[in-house]
Parts: structure tokens; sequence; C-alpha cells
């Protein structure tokens, strides 16, 4: 049996599948057509059975299926082994730290995403989205969502104990906004590559943040950095790698004309850029959260307030009390309770 396809009057591309000719169905629309080639082109029935099928088959995994994977299930143990350890000291405070965070990210994050979705460095696959908000799928704000609470609770689990009196000095808080701030200016050439858009983009838009953070608790950041570096290292590398595969999965896939074509083991490096960059904003963000109000616990507002930005009688001097000492405190009296207690 056979079935006769007429000529199609319409667009000859549709994302995925080539030209009409290339899905077996029509004529070559790449050549011009003329009055003695607009015949009826005979295919086989089979063969546009066999090309109908493919293009209505279901996506491998959706987006929603995604997260009820991979980004649900360590969230899920983690919280459950936090609930019944005794990690955490403070869980309310814990709770409402991964919360701020995950607002910021959501607010912050919306804009950029949607634009970098307008400009076409990435898409998503044929029926992996449930709807959009804005051009983003409402899947993706989840995951703006889900990544703080990830990358918090696996904090939480490290123990992080802050200390209200470590050092507040500068030169922790310039080197480090200055490095940040660095990043973002050497990065802004590549919005204008073909080929760097992506890159670029995470860059100038997390460099900011980054060198905030740096500029208001430096000194506490590089003091912590081990802390911080495996709060960052492990939820980067979980994420890197269930990324890889909902791009073989065809969940979501990045424009070759937007990214630099660089990757390890099939993960485009812009991809793993992206999970570095967020999770260390994320995990600078709950390391000073729980030290203002560990300071805030041990001084008062205004000391709390003194390690950000040091000020008024709580600003660092040399001999009398310094900005890294709570009100009411005295070093001679403290060091002879410390020898008493020895």
């Amino acid at each position: 049996m056979i079935e006769a396809t007429p000529t199609l009057r319409r667009s000859p591309q549709r994302e995925g599948y080539g030209s009409a000719n290339e899905r077996g169905i029509g004529t070559d629309w790449r050549k011009p057509t003329t009055k003695a080639t607009k015949t009826a082109v005979v295919r086989p029935a089979s063969s546009v059975l066999q090309v109908r099928t493919r293009m209505s088959a279901p996506p491998a995994l959706t987006y929603t299926e995604f997260h009820l994977l991979f980004v649900l299930p360590p969230i899920t143990l983690l919280a459950l082994a936090l609930a019944v350890s005794d990690r955490l000291d403070r869980p309310r405070e814990t709770i409402a730290g991964i919360a701020l965070l995950a607002a910021i990210a959501t607010v912050y994050t919306t804009p950029w995403d949607n634009y970098l979705i307008a400009r076409g460095v990435w898409a998503y696959g044929e029926g992996t989205i449930s709807g959009r908000l804005w051009l983003a799928p409402i899947e993706e704000y989840a995951f703006f969502v889900l990544q703080p609470v990830l990358a918090g609770l696996w904090f939480g689990w490290l123990g992080y104990a802050p200390n209200p009196e470590s050092p507040i000095g500068y030169r922790a808080r310039l080197a480090g906004a200055g490095a940040w701030v660095a990043v973002a200016v050497s990065s802004a050439w590549l919005l204008a590559t073909s080929g760097g858009l992506y890159l670029g983009a995470i860059a100038v838009w997390a460099a900011p943040i980054a060198a905030l953070q740096w500029a208001l608790g430096g000194a506490v950041l590089w003091r912590n950095r081990r802390e911080l570096a495996l709060g960052v290292a492990i939820p980067t590398l979980y994420l890197s790698v269930v990324d890889r595969i909902a791009i073989g999965l065809g969940i979501w896939r990045l424009s070759p004309a937007h990214t630099t074509g660089l990757g390890v083991g099939g993960l485009p490096i812009e991809e793993g850029v992206f999970f570095l960059v967020t999770t260390t904003l994320v995990v600078q963000g709950l390391l000073l959260f729980h030290w203002v109000l560990a300071r805030a616990r041990a001084g008062g507002t205004a000391y709390a307030l003194a390690g950000l930005i040091p000020v008024g009688r709580y600003r660092e001097q040399r001999g009398g009390r310094g900005a890294n000492e709570p009100a009411g405190s005295n070093r001679a009296s403290d060091g002879i309770e410390r020898k008493r207690d020895a």
C-alpha cells in the first residue's frame, strides 16, 4: 500500500526534526520548486506512520519527574537525618536562614533566567514542562527554592558553630570583594561574543552578590573557609551530575551559539560554573546569617550589625574593646576566668 502526500506550503523547519524531506514527508524544500516538480510525492505508508509516531513520542523524563527522582530524595534524606540527630542547636534558625536565602534566590534569579531563555541560551524538550510563568517553566521556579534547601540542609549537617568573637578585620573583606569585582569586570566582554553569552552572564550576575558578601563578612568567610569549601563542594558535584543526566535525557538543552562548547564528561562548563557559583552564594549567605545571629545573642543588635559594618563604639580600636568583643566583656576578667576553668 502506498500513500500520496501532496506538497505542503508551510515552514520546512520544525525544531528537532529538520526539513520536511529529512522527516520523510513531502518534497525537498531546500531546492527551488518548479511547475514541473509540483507533483505528489509517493511515500510508503509505513514510513509516514513511523515518522508521526516518533514525533508524538512522550519524553523520557519530564522536569517534574526530574525533581521527584533527583532533587527531592536527597532533601528528604537530609531533613530526616537532621530531625533524628542533634546536629542542629537551633533548628528554627536554620529553617529561617534557608527560607530567607530561597526567597532572595527566587527574586534575584527570576529576571536573569527569563532573559537568557528569551535570548535562546537554553530551551526545553517537547512535553518536558507543565507550564510557564513568564518565559521560564514552573519547575524552574521550584528549582530556585529547592537548590537553597538542598545546600542549606547539607550545610546544617556539617554542624557549623559560629564564633561571635571572630575578628572582623578589613584585609579579607577588601581582598575577597576585589577578587569578585575583578571577575565581573573581566568577564563582561564575554557577553558580546558569540559563544560566551551564558558564561559571561553567570559571572556578571553572580559576582556583585559575592563581592557584597565578602565586603560585609570576608574575615568570617575566610576564617571558616574549610567549612565553606565542604559546604559548597558536595551539592555542586551532585547537581552537576544530575544536570548531565537531564541534558542526556533531553529535558533541557543548551544553545551551541551561546556556549563555549567546552565540557567535562559531557557536562557543559557553563552548567558546572553555574552550580558552583550559586551554591557558593547560598552557603556564604547562610554562614553570615548564623554568625550575625550569634553576635546578636552575645551582645545585642548593635553588636551584631557592627560585625558587618564596624561603626561607632564598636569600631575596632587599639587598646580597649573592639568590634569583636560584646558589650560588657572584659579582657582581664575573661583571662582570669579562662585560667580558673583550666
